[in-house]
């Protein structure tokens, strides 16, 4: 009965959900409402809900979660100064007289931007508003154009530092420690946001290069889908310019990232570096003022609000959803699947791929992975390789049709001559190397795994 009432419980908020409801107020109040159900029918304990204030205090006081709001600031600010309209520019000028010139510089543009702002939806919307009038205009096949736009917006997902990553890294650091005390191991090791920064490194790289060998082969192969540009005098750019337009952007990554990798200072703390960097970066392209400050202050405060109102709603079901034994089924699911921890990876990573079509990755990291992660971990799998896995298969759920949320946000600002079923056709080769991505990762754990133990020590 406990056990139906759960599974009951996780299938009406997602019914709740697909009706428009908002999520934090979906999973709070139906999770209260199974559990008064619960309590009348005598199947809920009510005390679980007592655990509830220390959790909400657990999260005001979580140190790590304090990087949300600092990173949501400093892409939000850079977003507002201009820097991937500086960037595309200086990029298509350097590469413009090459074949798919163009599209590389966009890719390019993408992996930095996802390394500024680590805001999907920003990333994509930000780039085709700029880059695809200019690819149209230049003779880019449409197919293309929006898919090279799509698949680097979503690089924000696995390119440190991500907000996905910040998020993933405090659920997976709970999700191990509590499958290390279930395993009767009372001094567990931890999982750390720098450990799945270190972690992201090669993989988010490693893609990039995917897309850019993809883009050389079609500029190759169907050369007239990616024509070169013939840049005029007053396109030529010098040293000078292509350093003034890449040199800030990339000193603020090397800040970020280099301090959290070096160990002089942790995500929370390198985030507040960021803000103060974006601000700073802002400043030097006279792109800051009093009222852009207040735009950006209202945004982060609107997106972090956002964020921690699904995670008070997601501690809310998680505790009903263990008040109704929905763990213990979950688990004994999962360790009853054919092929042991292999099966029950692949059914996870298949359901959370699904799940990616119509959750954000805040509910997934949220709502599912507290529940299967310390499942996974127990049975063996490494916590930074798991959490990298989650983040690119999100990735790629994001760009599949017909529900990826980039399609939803390039249709939004693509001009009526796109088809939606030029978006569609355009993302999927990118789709294909995402797949490759998943399947290298799954062969080879030590390409997730091999720096934060060369970083942070085995």
């Amino acid at each position: 009965m406990n056990a139906g009432m759960s599974l009951l419980m996780f299938a009406t908020v997602f019914i709740v959900l697909l009706a428009g409801y908002p999520v934090a107020f979906s999973l709070a109040g139906t999770a209260l409402g199974f559990a008064f159900a619960g309590h009348w029918l005598g199947i809920f304990d009510v005390a679980f809900l007592e655990a509830m204030p220390s959790r909400l205090f657990g999260i005001m006081t979580n140190q790590t979660l304090v990087a949300v709001p600092l990173f949501v600031f400093m892409g939000v600010m850079l977003e507002r100064s201009r820097v991937a309209e500086n960037l595309l520019e200086t990029m298509a000028a350097l590469f413009g007289r090459l074949r798919g010139g163009l599209g590389i510089s966009v890719t390019l543009v993408g992996m930095l931007l996802a390394a500024s702002t680590g805001i999907v939806g920003a990333t994509v919307v930000t780039m085709g508003l700029l880059s695809l009038p200019t690819m149209l205009r230049r003779g880019y096949d449409p197919k293309i154009a929006t898919g090279i736009i799509c698949a680097s917006g979503t690089l924000g997902q696995i390119i440190p530092p991500s907000i996905v990553l910040v998020l993933l890294g405090d659920v997976l650091s709970a999700a191990y420690q509590q499958a290390q005390l279930d395993q009767g191991n009372f001094s567990p090791r931890t999982v750390s946001v720098g450990d799945l920064f270190a972690g992201a490194l090669i993989p988010g790289l490693l893609l990039v290069m995917m897309y850019l060998a993809y883009l050389v082969a079609v500029s190759i192969m169907r050369p007239q889908a990616v024509p070169a540009h013939q840049l005029s005098e007053t396109d030529a750019v010098g040293g000078l310019r292509a350093l003034q337009a890449l040199l800030p952007p990339l000193l603020l990554i090397l800040a970020v990232l280099g301090s959290i990798l070096a160990g002089l200072a942790t995500p929370t703390e390198a985030a507040s570096v960021g803000a103060v960097g974006a601000i700073l970066l802002a400043a030097t392209r006279h792109q800051f003022n009093l009222n852009i400050l207040r735009s950006v202050v209202r945004s982060t405060m609107e997106i972090s609000s956002m964020v921690f109102l699904i995670l008070i709603g997601a501690s809310v079901f998680s505790l009903v959803f263990r008040g109704f034994g929905g763990d213990e089924l979950v688990e004994a699911l999962l360790r009853q699947l054919p092929g042991g921890v292999i099966g029950a990876m692949l059914v996870v990573m298949l359901v959370m791929f699904f799940l990616g079509f119509v959750l954000d990755f805040i509910e997934i990291t949220f709502v599912v992975v507290p529940i299967v992660g310390p499942v996974l971990l127990g049975m063996g799998l490494d916590p930074v390789w798991l959490g990298i896995m989650i983040a690119i298969n999100l990735q790629t759920s994001f760009l599949t049709p017909p529900f990826g949320f980039a399609l939803f946000y390039l249709r939004g600002v693509a001009p009526q001559s796109i088809t939606t079923g030029d978006i569609y056709r355009g993302v999927m080769p990118f789709i294909g190397i995402q797949l490759a991505m998943l399947g290298l990762l799954a062969l080879w754990p030590a390409l997730a795994t091999w720096l934060p133990t060369v970083v942070y020590g085995g």
